[in-house]
C-alpha cells in the first residue's frame, strides 16, 4: 500500500487518525519486506499481528502465512480490513483492546510468531503480556520506538538497562535488527523507530512459581535503581536471606541492579525461592 493510496483511502472515507492510538501507519514497501523477512514466515505459520490499522503489514502477512490473526482497536478499521480482505481466506480479524484481549483469552502462543508494528503506546506492555506467561510465541517481530527497542535488548551496567531488559530476556534473546525512519510512516511520528526480533530461548531459564518470585524481586530491585539492592529486597525476604543469596551468587553485598544480570537475578530467585519468603 503505497502513501498515495494510503492518504486517499483516509480521505474518502473521511477518518480522522487518532494520536492516542498510536496511529502511525507504515507504508515504505521496503520496511515492510523487511519485517516480514526477519520473521521467516513459512506456510505452516500461524502469526498474530495487534494494530494492523489499514493493513499494508497484513496483506503481507496473509501472502506467506498459514493463518494470520489480527486484533484491532478502532472499529472504523476492521470495517475497512473486512471490506478490503473480503476474499482472504486465511484472515481471523478481532475487534478488541488488545491488551484486554491477551488477558481474557490466556492461551499457548508458542507455535505462533507476533509480526507487528506495535502501537507506541502500548508496545512494551503487550510483548510483556505475551512473554511474561512462560508461552509466548516462538518469535517476535515488532516495530517500536528506537528507545524502546534499547531497553528490550539492553545488557546489564547500561543505562538502558532495567525491568523490560529483564522481563523479555528472561525467556528471549533479542536483537534489534534495523532502524525504520520517520518519514516512512504517516502521519510521521516525532520518533524514530526500530524493528527489534526476539527468539525464545529452547530451555526456560525458570519454570514455575518461580517465575512470580523473579518479578517481585526485580520489580523490588528496581524499585529504586541507585540503591544498593540489599537494602530494597529485604523489604520483601528477610534480610539474613537476602544477604546469604547475594552473596552466593557472588555479588558484592553494596551491587545495585543495574549491574545485576538476568543469568544472575535467576540465581537469586532460585536461592530466594528456596528460603521462602513472607
Amino acid at each position: 500500500m503505497k502513501l498515495t493510496e494510503m492518504k486517499e483511502i483516509l480521505d474518502r472515507r473521511g477518518l480522522q487518525l487518532t494520536k492516542s492510538l498510536g496511529q502511525n501507519f507504515l507504508h515504505d514497501e521496503n520496511q515492510l519486506r523487511r519485517i516480514v523477512d526477519a520473521a521467516e514466515l513459512r506456510n505452516t505459520d500461524s502469526v498474530l499481528e495487534i494494530g494492523p490499522g489499514l493493513g499494508p503489514l497484513t496483506e503481507w502477512l496473509v501472502m506467506y502465512a498459514a493463518t494470520v490473526t489480527a486484533i484491532e482497536l478502532d472499529q472504523r478499521l476492521c470495517d475497512f480490513l473486512r471490506e478490503r480482505l473480503v476474499a482472504v481466506t486465511n484472515l481471523t480479524l478481532i475487534h478488541a483492546d488488545a491488551m484486554h484481549y491477551l488477558k481474557d483469552h490466556v492461551r499457548d502462543w508458542s507455535s505462533w510468531k507476533l509480526v507487528a508494528n506495535l502501537p507506541y503506546s502500548v508496545a512494551s506492555p503487550i510483548l510483556v503480556e505475551l512473554a511474561i506467561g512462560g508461552s509466548g510465541p516462538q518469535r517476535m517481530v515488532a516495530t517500536v520506538q528506537r528507545e524502546v527497542a534499547s531497553r528490550i535488548v539492553a545488557k546489564a551496567d547500561t543505562d538502558d538497562y532495567g525491568m523490560l531488559s529483564l522481563l523479555l530476556q528472561l525467556d528471549y534473546t533479542g536483537r534489534i535488527a534495523f532502524k525504520i525512519p520517520s518519514g516512512c510512516f504517516f502521519p510521521e511520528p516525532g520518533v524514530e523507530s526500530s524493528c527489534v526480533v526476539l527468539y525464545r530461548r529452547p530451555s526456560p531459564l525458570l519454570s514455575g512459581p518461580a517465575r512470580g518470585v523473579y518479578v517481585r524481586l526485580i520489580k523490588r530491585a528496581f524499585s529504586q535503581r541507585r540503591k544498593m539492592m540489599i537494602k530494597l529486597i529485604k523489604a520483601e525476604w528477610p534480610e539474613e536471606l537476602a544477604a546469604s543469596a547475594i552473596a552466593t551468587v557472588g555479588l558484592r553485598p553494596d551491587i545495585r541492579a543495574e549491574k545485576v544480570t538476568v543469568e544472575q537475578f535467576v540465581a537469586l530467585t532460585k536461592l530466594l525461592a528456596a528460603g521462602g519468603s513472607d
